[in-house]
């Protein structure tokens, strides 16, 4: 009898030989017990290699390459579509059930274009290698349009900037916001399935807030109870103009009250003191003030809840005075990327 060795210590040429040797014997007379007997193998084995020589032929009796297969791997050009797909667009304009860039989502793209299915673990160590980190999305209204805010930032903001330069004016930044008794804000430590509970009172009650913010830190408000309507915007710019000694060239969103016939008005008669721009539509990430109206929401009533609406406005009042008193956090609004351009 042949001495042979335990065939799952030979290598992968070795066991090649061995099966072909296995299946030649069979077929030149040999038993299938007879083959294993003699070849040191399960009579299992030798009859699983029978099944595939009927199928394949000799050639399914071939060492296959051992290790991962190439197509459970990326090629580099394959790696570079996807960053640039995945950066451009969203998944459902591929086609793909996802509203976001999940790996889930990563992973059925790689599926549907190369044919290569990897592992949402895999997926997710692709991202890290290429420079993705999970983020939360900044919001973008589907209304938006593309064009209208290249000629903003390209054409119409520089023309307002040189112009507020050459009259010696200052370009102020405004928006509004309502802040509620019932708004959720902040986050506080709790033991893992236990979600914390804090008491607040039961009534509900509001304020509104206008402000404008300047790249060199100046912060102007006005805090109210009724609704925005063009009276109190009215009310807002006649304080603004008296508390600037130069002329103002105020920048606002498209909401109603900024384009009233009323308010074009007042603005026509004290032209020499104020003068409104109104930047794109749904495109508020292109307005510094918002960052004012994020700090507020998350800030201003952090350390104690208010039970009443004038506890509310002293808060309100408090902590705008206090960031009133610090220009560089105001400048800081202006760092945010979407915003940069305005700090200039």
């Amino acid at each position: 009898m042949e001495n042979i060795p335990s065939a799952n210590r030979l290598s992968a040429q070795g066991q090649e030989a061995l099966r072909l040797r296995a299946v030649k014997g069979v077929i030149e007379g040999l038993s299938q017990t007879e083959a294993a007997r003699l070849y040191g193998v399960a009579r299992t084995t030798v009859s699983r290699w029978m099944r595939v020589y009927r199928a394949e032929g000799m050639k399914g009796l071939q060492a296959k390459r051992r290790g991962r297969k190439e197509s459970s791997k990326l090629q580099g050009y394959e790696a570079a579509a996807i960053v640039n797909l995945i950066t451009d667009r969203m998944p459902e304009q591929y086609k793909l059930s996802y509203a976001l860039w999940t790996r889930d989502a990563v992973k059925d793209l790689i599926l549907k274009k190369y044919r290569i299915n990897l592992s949402k673990w895999t997926v997710g160590r692709y991202l890290r290698k290429w420079g993705f980190t999970p983020q939360k999305p900044a919001r973008r209204a589907i209304e938006q349009q593309p064009e209208a805010v290249k000629t903003w930032l390209n054409e119409k903001y520089p023309t307002i900037r040189e112009e507020a330069k050459q009259s010696g004016g200052e370009i102020h930044w405004g928006d509004e916001m309502g802040l509620r008794s019932d708004d959720q804000v902040g986050r506080t430590w709790g033991l893992k399935g236990k979600t914390p509970v804090i008491e607040v009172t039961g009534n509900r009650f509001r304020c509104n807030l206008i402000s404008t913010v300047t790249n060199q830190g100046t912060l102007r408000f006005m805090v109210f109870k009724e609704n925005f309507t063009t009276d109190v915007f009215i009310k807002f710019l006649r304080r603004l103009t008296k508390s600037v000694s130069r002329k103002v060239f105020l920048i606002l969103d498209r909401h109603s009250v900024h384009k009233s016939k009323k308010v074009a008005r007042w603005v026509e008669k004290n032209s020499d003191k104020i003068q409104l721009y109104l930047m794109p539509g749904y495109s508020p990430e292109l307005n510094p003030d918002e960052y004012l109206n994020n700090d507020v929401k998350s800030n201003a009533f952090r350390k104690e809840r208010p039970s009443n609406q004038i506890e509310m406005k002293a808060s309100l009042h408090g902590y705008l005075r206090s960031t009133q008193k610090q220009p560089h956090i105001v400048k800081n609004y202006f760092c945010a990327e979407n915003v940069r351009y305005a700090a200039i």
